[in-house]
């Protein structure tokens, strides 16, 4: 039997590190919702974390539906947005049990990578109204950045076979295999600085989960130790630090 997808991408330990990263390059978010048109989007954010896309969203009018599998992610994002126009739904990416035909929009902030893609396109589009759009995005760290080619070049010290997986892949060939399903591609690509304590990037690696270190053992948290005290001798105290929005955005035919 196949694991759910929450027990593949189990965030639980990771939750609490979520906000040590940077969020989307807001003029990509205003971008998107100029492209997909209209004011009061009703939006399906799948994969919504701890909200970190969900409140760009509902800063922008937007009323939100967020999906989000995981307890501690969800509990978290629950207490960020207390009090806004916004539902946390727990169930899965592919099988949210949302209404058909509904939404505006449907948003996947750093979540397409952890769940069967074609099946995700096939919910968003049973999720969509007629022209509604398809967005996926993630944060890409600029390798050519002083600051994260260091940090780059020390966990290949470590990991000589390290990838950054299916998020760092072109997002088009998948899309544009289901022409049954969207058309009209979008990609939107944003530069951004973002200033962080040594601290606090060694936070936001601890919201990463990869194969190469799992925190949940010892031996992936003494990896993770040395990899990151070899990254504090080598960064400064605080820095502004690039990364690069990516978003590929499709509409419902």
């Amino acid at each position: 039997m196949e694991k759910l997808v929450e027990q593949v991408w189990d965030y639980t330990k990771h939750a609490k590190f979520y906000s040590y990263r940077p969020n989307y390059a807001p003029k990509t978010i205003d971008m998107l919702i100029t492209l997909v048109g209209g004011k009061n989007l009703k939006v399906a954010d799948i994969g919504a974390g701890t909200g970190n896309l969900s409140i760009m969203l509902l800063e922008r009018n937007c009323n939100v539906v967020s999906v989000e599998p995981n307890d501690a992610m969800r509990e978290i994002g629950i207490e960020r947005t207390k009090g806004q126009s916004i539902e946390w739904v727990r169930v899965t990416g592919i099988d949210s049990t949302l209404e058909n035909s509904c939404f505006d929009w449907v948003t996947f902030g750093s979540s397409f990578n952890v769940m069967d893609r074609n099946e995700a396109l096939n919910e968003a589009h049973r999720l969509l109204k007629k022209g509604g759009y398809f967005s996926c995005m993630w944060n890409h760290r600029d390798l050519n950045d002083p600051m994260q080619k260091i940090a780059e070049d020390t966990i290949i010290e470590f990991v000589p076979k390290y990838t950054r997986g299916t998020r760092r892949e072109d997002q088009r060939p998948i899309i544009e295999s289901r022409k049954d399903l969207f058309d009209n591609i979008v990609y939107i690509e944003e530069d951004f600085y973002f200033h962080q304590s040594i601290e606090n990037y060694i936070n936001a690696w601890r919201s990463v989960k990869n194969p190469y270190w799992d925190l949940e053992t010892k031996e992936g948290n003494e990896l993770f130790e040395k990899i990151s005290q070899k990254i504090i001798e080598r960064l400064p105290k605080e820095f502004d630090i690039k990364y690069t929005t990516r978003c590929w955005s499709a509409k419902k035919i």
